[in-house]
């Protein structure tokens, strides 16, 4: 009956332990997972500050001005401005 007492008595420790060290584990896990949720929050609010930025640069608008200040382009008068039409083929 003592060797029964002592073997549950071990079975329960390890039970125990592996409890203790699955729940360290899951703790664990679960801060990992809220530092990356963070980080990706962090990293969709910055994609949408360089799509902003992005559209800011490329406008239509800013490109023209910069061609006329930084390259000295003007846009042609419309007398020298020719329109070719293609051929749609079908």
């Amino acid at each position: 009956m003592k060797q029964l007492d002592i073997l549950l008595a071990l079975i329960l420790t390890v039970c125990a332990l592996l409890v203790v060290n699955a729940q360290h584990r899951a703790r664990t896990l679960f801060v990992e997972l809220e530092a990356l949720k963070k980080e990706a929050r962090e990293l969709e609010v910055e994609w949408g500050k360089l799509q902003l930025e992005q559209g800011t640069l490329t406008s239509h608008a800013r490109v023209q001005a910069l061609a006329e200040r930084q390259l000295g382009l003007i846009s042609p008068p419309l007398d020298r401005v020719w329109l070719i039409e293609s051929e749609t083929r079908p």
